[in-house]
């Protein structure tokens, strides 16, 4: 049973007997002495997609759900569902596109290193890495010497996210981005 300071961005929790995947979490130290560290923390319903939020004290106790984790390779899309295969046991999983939305955009054919999360022998949602490599396929050229200041450019990935990249990158270089953040990490 987790306790609400150990929370992060994709735990699942059950609240009220339905499960709840944390979508954000905001964390509030009020600055008079013995006050109590406050979690407020934005959900959303695995089943029926409804937003749900909470305030908790950094002790407070959450119930598990029965949920498993399993390695997946994302497949190809199929209308508004996205194909899964289990890498394990190689059994295909379909997801709907609302339960992975804020996902979709960091997919691409026979990408590996995803883990599934499985209840009752359903995919209701997925894990991506924290950071992946993507091509940069458009931007302002880059400044010759542009390494000595932190100004930045936008940059448009072969994915199509929008990031902000440092003056000195070029079209076709790769780069590693935070999945969570969408911000540039560093080159590849």
């Amino acid at each position: 049973m987790p306790k609400a300071c150990d929370l992060k961005k994709g735990n699942v929790v059950a609240i009220n007997g339905d499960p709840y995947m944390v979508k954000h979490i905001d964390v509030r130290t009020p600055s008079a002495r013995g006050a109590v560290t406050l979690y407020k923390v934005r959900f959303n319903n695995i089943k029926t997609k409804q937003k749900y939020e909470e305030s908790y004290k950094g002790n407070d106790i959450l119930d598990d759900v029965d949920l498993q984790r399993k390695p997946v390779q994302y497949l190809y899309p199929d209308g508004d569902f996205h194909v899964f295969m289990d890498s394990v046991e190689y059994g295909q999983y379909l997801v709907s596109a609302d339960a992975i939305e804020d996902e979709i955009v960091w997919l691409t054919d026979g990408m590996e290193d995803i883990v599934g999360l499985i209840i009752e022998e359903n995919m209701v949602a997925i894990e991506i890495p924290v950071s992946l490599v993507f091509e940069i396929t458009e931007t302002a050229p880059g400044i010759k010497g542009a390494s000595a200041t932190a100004r930045t450019k936008p940059a448009t990935l072969s994915n199509g996210v929008e990031i902000q990249v440092p003056e000195y990158l070029d079209v076709g270089e790769m780069v590693k981005v935070n999945t969570e953040t969408r911000k540039f990490m560093s080159r590849a």
